[in-house]
């Protein structure tokens, strides 16, 4: 329909206006049981009365199928009336063309549960979510375009095809609107655009597709606090993201429209990485803000109300790269095994004074059964190489793999040395760990973490054949890194001592494609235990079929199938230590157990797995890394003149620092000198650089060049949540034996001009520490360089 059309069809229904703007706040009565919902002044209206929403989070795809009611009741008994409900753009059409919205996809069967346990649906389809989901949602197949920058934009590579799933959304989903009888309340638009870009045409040609396709309920955006005013139009409905200091988050709103106040996201806990330490959420400060939204008659969304677990492959990575854990706990009040507690009970009591008269809290249902499983052993395995399929591509140098048609997986790729001196092998990138191998003896990593793209080769009296094994773990979800292609990016090149690089060319190419939900091939295991990369096999008998947490603690690095079915991926370097094995998806008697693992597990003889009765969530071990040398870099800051000396303001707001004259470089170094609160730490949320006209310089290859201190062990202070583009976490010094001034030096990856710098401090209540006051900014060829 026109926007013409759809605003006379609004008016006949009565909508109303939110700040300049009509919004499409309902629509014609379908019948008897159609309600009518509409965005007031300071209201949101369900059939004209005021409706405050209490929403929480929860994502079907992180929650098996046979227990969507169980999760449901048991946020219905925290306080909640409506449930927020992600759609994975990639999750429905893995393949182009293909969508599938059968059994554990079955969307509107989510909707039609949440209806009968008397919850209200906002619906979040995209086709962007995040949410620490492969790729942000985006289906794989879009990164076989050649544009460097297209997806979230106008270009059409991107927009016809996210034109085409809202078409499919409106479809499925359109008859589940509150319009039609069903309980969806609201659509969001995109997600957290602000984060991202500034096109608010784009916006607007995705509302419209919204409209087209048949959406007649009111349509919303959000962004975190101080992102709000950045995407802004009249015609969505604006919400604002936060985890801390409600009053800021409704002043940024109040600031660009007139209607009621909601929290899209209140963030109750924080995802995992691997490697780093467990997340966690205070209660007493989300207590207070919950009480805070809801005394200014305020509206929230609880992210999340429950986490669940990200099975299979669909696992996303945090900026730059930070592969997400399998578990997506989040330290939510609702565990990942749909458990309660402490901190169910206090949301539970914080909610219980507002609501209405005539409401009245059912009891949470009891807890799923849970059972333990003595160790049993895998005894069968079979070499990653002897399972990788005949089909051999031959290409002259690599490309990324979806050139190939490769969606994710194990790729090898052979070429051959010709005899001659040592020397270096280097790829223009790996995406993301490589395991190189020369006649079969390994002789180094590529590791994309570290931008680690070179081994050592030894010389070779004959030819000899050089293989990459590489693993593909996550896309990265989150920032312009969405354009996350896989595999070796060529050119590959071979340097002799003492020579000139020359390019390695004539590749045979073979992969295992996992494809959307990690089907295994058939595999010719024996009895043995694997050497090197291998899948394993075992099993155990089972007479009662309840929920169960599988120990991978004593395995490497890898992916788990049971019955079939993939679990999900394990890595040793922790936190999380357990895989979660929901009881529906196991059987009474014999159970198949199928393990890769590329490092080899820990120990001699046959590797053995316990089922226990509690995760482990919360043991890092970064000892058990891949091999790393150490670092041999060193800061160079003695005679370098700062471009800018200056002091930040109080608070937690976003600040932008302009330098008085732009400077060149390839690195950039923040010098804190002192902190508000006068204690020896430091802390960044975010650093952006910003151009000359004031907009942020492109991070997508930045890495840590230097930092003199971060805490890693009492929480997750690690220097890359500086530059990950969430202003939840954050970089902070070691809490022991550090002292000012602190330094954090940035790799920009190339030559940039940098006109000035964007602060976030650290979040929190006022007098949380590590907010800098004086500061000195420098930038140069080589700040910190390899001695």
């Amino acid at each position: 329909m026109t926007t013409d059309f759809h605003r006379r069809r609004v008016l006949r229904a009565g909508a109303v206006t939110v700040g300049s703007a009509l919004l499409p706040v309902s629509g014609i009565v379908h019948a008897a049981v159609s309600r009518r919902f509409a965005i007031g002044e300071h209201d949101f209206l369900l059939d004209g009365k005021p409706l405050q929403i209490r929403c929480g989070e929860m994502h079907f795809a992180r929650v098996p199928r046979e227990y969507w009611s169980h999760r449901l009741k048991t946020i219905k008994a925290m306080g909640l009336n409506a449930v927020c409900a992600y759609l994975f753009w990639n999750y429905h059409e893995w393949r182009e063309g293909r969508y599938d919205w059968a059994a554990q996809r079955d969307a509107a069967e989510f909707c039609r549960l949440a209806q009968a346990e008397g919850l209200w649906v906002i619906l979040r389809p995209g086709p962007y979510a995040c949410a620490e989901w492969e790729m942000g949602g985006l289906p794989w197949w879009l990164l076989k375009h050649d544009g460097d920058a297209f997806l979230r934009t106008r270009d059409e590579a991107y927009l016809a095809p996210a034109r085409r799933w809202l078409k499919e959304v409106g479809r499925v989903l359109g008859p589940q609107q509150v319009t039609h009888g069903g309980p969806i309340l609201m659509v969001q638009v995109e997600n957290e655009y602000g984060f991202y870009g500034d096109d608010v045409g784009y916006l607007r040609a995705l509302r419209q597709a919204l409209l087209d396709t048949g959406f007649d309920v009111p349509l919303f955006q959000c962004n975190p606090t101080n992102a709000v005013a950045r995407t802004y139009i009249p015609e969505l409905f604006t919400v604002a993201n936060f985890g801390s200091d409600p009053a800021a988050g409704f002043k940024a709103l109040d600031a660009v429209q007139k209607g009621p106040r909601m929290c899209g996201e209140y963030y109750s806990g924080w995802f995992d990485t691997w490697g780093a330490t467990h997340h966690g959420g205070g209660v007493e400060g989300a207590t207070k803000d919950i009480s805070a939204m809801l005394k200014a008659n305020g509206s929230f969304s609880l992210y999340m109300a429950h986490g669940g677990t990200t099975f299979g492959l669909w696992g996303g990575c945090d900026r730059p790269f930070r592969p997400d854990t399998t578990s997506y706990d989040y330290d939510a009040p609702i565990g990942e095994a749909g458990w309660i507690g402490a901190k169910f009970d206090a949301y539970r009591a914080a909610i219980t004074p507002f609501l209405a008269p005539d409401e009245k809290l059912p009891p949470p249902p009891p807890r799923m059964p849970v059972m333990t499983i003595p160790p049993f052993a895998l005894a069968e395995s079979v070499a990653v190489k002897s399972a990788m399929p005949a089909r051999v591509i031959k290409d002259v140098s690599p490309r990324p793999i979806e050139q190939y048609d490769i969606s994710r997986g194990l790729v090898s790729y052979r070429v051959t040395l010709p005899a001659g001196p040592g020397g270096v092998v280097e790829v223009a990138r790996a995406r993301d760990l490589a395991w190189v191998h020369l006649d079969g003896k390994q002789i180094g990593t590529f590791d994309t973490r570290y931008r680690r793209y070179k081994v050592d080769v030894p010389a070779r009296a004959k030819p000899a054949v050089l293989e990459i094994l590489l693993y593909t773990i996550a896309r990265v979800n989150f920032g312009p890194e969405v354009h996350d292609r896989k595999g070796i990016h060529g050119p590959v090149t071979f340097t002799p001592k003492g020579g000139t690089a020359a390019p390695l060319e004539h590749w045979e190419i073979r992969a295992l494609d996992f494809d959307a939900d990690g089907v295994l091939p058939p595999l010719a295991f024996k009895k043995g235990r694997g050497k090197g990369a291998a899948f394993y096999r075992g099993g155990f008998d089972a007479a009662r079929t309840d929920d169960t947490f599988l120990d991978m603690s004593a395995w490497g690095q890898g992916v788990v199938w049971v019955n079939g079915r993939c679990l999900g991926r394990f890595w040793s370097i922790g936190p999380t230590q357990t895989m979660y094995l929901p009881g529906p998806w196991l059987r009474k008697g014999r159970n198949e157990v199928v393990v890769l693992d590329l490092t080899g597990p820990r120990g001699q003889g046959v590797p053995t797995i316990a089922g226990l009765a509690a995760p482990i969530l919360d043991q890092p071990h970064r000892e058990r890394d891949l091999p790393r040398p150490p670092s041999t870099v060193r800061l160079h800051l003695d005679g370098v003149k700062p471009v800018h000396e200056g002091e930040f303001a109080p608070g937690s707001q976003t600040q932008d620092v302009r330098f008085a004259l732009p400077a060149t470089g390839r690195q950039f170094c923040l010098e804190a000198l002192d902190a508000f609160d006068g204690k020896p730490y430091a802390a960044v949320a975010e650093l952006s650089l910003l151009d000359k006209d004031g907009k942020t310089l492109d991070q997508s290859n930045w890495t840590i060049a230097w930092v003199d201190s971060e805490e890693s062990t009492k929480e997750d202070g690690g220097a890359l949540n500086a530059i990950n583009g969430q202003n939840s976490d954050y970089w902070i010094t070691a809490l022991t034996g550090a002292s000012y001034p602190h330094r954090l030096v940035l790799d920009l990856g190339r030559t940039m001009e940098v006109a000035g710098l964007r602060y976030v401090p650290r979040q929190g209540p006022e007098g949380v520490t590590g907010r800098i006051r004086r500061f000195r900014a420098y930038v140069g060829a080589a700040l910190a360089t390899d001695q």
